[in-house]
Order: C-alpha cells, then structure tokens, then sequence
C-alpha cells in the first residue's frame, strides 16, 4: 500500500510517497480503506521529532481517517466489511489503508462525504472531552477559545452556540475574526491588536470567562487566568509558546479555579469509546441535521502532504486541511 513515511537528514525532514506492507488488525480492531485522512498539528510535532507515537501505535503519520472497512478482527461484531465510517486513530492514517481500534470508530454521518466526515475526529472528540466532558461547559456559560479559526475552533465554536454558550475567540487577523463571528461566535479578538484580556473583561463587564479552551500555553496562562471568572475552568490542550510560564496562585485560591491538561492520543481506548458514543448521540444528530459542519480549508492528494503541512504552518488556514487519498 501506498503511505507517507518520514525522511530526515541532517539538513531537513521531508515526507515522502512510500510502499508499505498491509496491516492486519488485531482482535479489537477493524482495517479501513482509507478514502482522506485529517492533518492536525501533532502530525507536524511528529514530523519535526517532538512528538513520538505512543508504544503499539504506527509510525506512520495520521490521526483521523474516513473511508470503508475492509477486514474485521475476530473480536468486532458491531461493523461489516464494507461499512462507511470515520474513526480517530493513534497513527497510520497517512496511507491507503490503516489500523483502527473498533470502539472509535463511527459511522459518517448522513449526507456527508469522505472529505467532511475525515474532518470529525480529531476534533470534534477533542472538543467534546475537554469542553464538555471534563470543563462541563453549560447553557449560559462563556467559553474563551484561542484559535478560533483553527479546526478546532471552528467545531468548539458552532458546539458552544448550539448547546446555549456565548462565545468569545482570539484570532490572528481580523479575515479570520470575521469568520469565527459567522459561525456564531458572540465576540472576535484579533489578538494582533488587542489585548485579549481587556477586550474580554470589557465585553463581559469585568466577570470573567468560565470556560478557556486553550493551545497556547507558555505566557497565555497568566493571562487566562486574569480571564477566569469565579469557579472558572481553564483546558489546555496544547502548548505553541511552551510549557513554562509563572502562575499566580493567589487568583486560583481567590477564584477556585480548575486548570487541566490533556492530550488524546494516548488515552485509553475505553476514555475514547466513552467519547464516541456521546458524540453520535448529542452531535451526529446535529451534523446529519445541518446545524453544525466541519469547516475545510484545503484538500491535498496524498502524495502532496508535504505541502499540506506546509499550508498548516503558514497559519492563513481557516478549518481543517485534508489528504485525499
């Protein structure tokens, strides 16, 4: 089978078209065709070496794939061959077959294509688990999302409005600040121009957000606490200005707040399962009605992934970057 391996040199780490041998899947697991294959930032760690897949897990890039299933382990009784279905990988999506773990697979929604439902993964499990499952995000509440125009922006956004949040998002331009407010969101900070804190203390006069989902980290932390309201929940998910940064406790103790960390790749395939099947009673419902979507930025043939992550990198993207295969 064809699939994206990683070259490196001394001077470089490039991605390149190789030929692979077929996996087979283990008793708990089901063998996809791959039809596309979501790009997410922890697929560019990995290239880059700061990011190494988890013990048991492929070394081939990918993290969310959709497409048909064609070979069932001994122990899979809820799918067939043939069955259509998008599923969150630990890797190997970058290929045109790949291993999945049956409990996170599910089936594509209605009316959706191979593209949009390669889309849902990664992010919507993400937004899931930690905005709503873990921060336990209510109707009424304020949710603070950093990266609004990101892929996982776009589905935290159009989540939190469609379950009675107000919404408020930083983003890089005010191109993407106007989209993030067409998809719903109550109030967009170009964070190039303003300063995030005031401008969200202002627009909430002064009490706070009570949920932050964040990828940042680094020299946000401070300021999201500043952010926080009473009884606030802070949710970091990633660190693009590193994993250091000073803490002002008092504001914790004086305002309760909880601040959590998570990373999904490594988490145990019950937590995942747990998170699909909220997902296709609350939200694939929702899809399949057109009252949320995945946002697409780009599609790249398979071979182009280089590319693709370039796109990433160069952060004009808005929504998810997708490989056909």
């Amino acid at each position: 089978m064809r699939a994206i391996d990683i070259y490196r040199t001394a001077e470089s780490t490039d991605l390149i078209l190789t030929d692979q041998p077929l996996p087979t899947p283990t008793s708990h697991q089901v063998l996809i065709k791959v039809a596309a294959a979501g790009v997410n930032r922890p697929d560019l760690l990995q290239r880059q070496g700061l990011y190494p897949p988890p013990p048991g897990a492929s070394s081939v890039l990918g993290l969310e794939v959709a497409g048909t299933i064609a070979a069932l382990g001994s122990e899979v009784h809820n799918f067939k061959v043939g069955d259509s279905v998008c599923s969150l990988l630990t890797g190997g999506g970058y290929a045109e077959y790949c291993l999945a773990s049956a409990c996170c697979c599910l089936p594509i929604p209605k009316g959706f294509n191979p593209n949009e439902a390669a889309a849902l993964p990664e992010t919507f499990f993400t937004v899931w688990s930690n905005v709503f499952d873990s921060a336990k995000l209510k109707p009424g509440e304020c949710l603070l999302l950093h990266g609004g125009s990101s892929g996982i922006g776009t589905a935290a956004i159009q989540l939190a409005k469609a379950f009675g949040a107000q919404v408020i998002v930083t983003a890089g331009s005010d191109d993407k600040c106007s989209y993030c407010r067409e998809l719903g969101a109550d109030l967009a900070i170009n964070y190039r121009q303003q300063d995030f804190v005031e401008a969200a203390l202002q627009y909430r006069h002064g009490q706070g957000v009570d949920v932050i989902l964040d990828m940042i980290g680094g020299d946000y932390l401070s300021r999201n606490i500043k952010c926080l309201s009473v009884d606030g929940r802070l949710q970091q998910i990633a660190i693009q200005h590193g994993g250091k940064s000073e803490i002002n406790l008092t504001a914790v103790l004086m305002k309760r707040l909880s601040i959590t960390g998570s990373t999904l790749r490594p988490r145990s395939d019950d937590f995942k399962a747990n998170i699909a099947r909220q997902l296709y009673d609350k939200i694939w419902p929702l899809l399949e009605a057109g009252r949320i979507k995945p946002i697409i930025d780009s599609i790249f043939p398979l071979a182009k992934a280089a590319q693709a992550h370039e796109r990433m990198e160069n952060g004009q993207h808005i929504g998810k970057i997708i490989l056909e295969v």
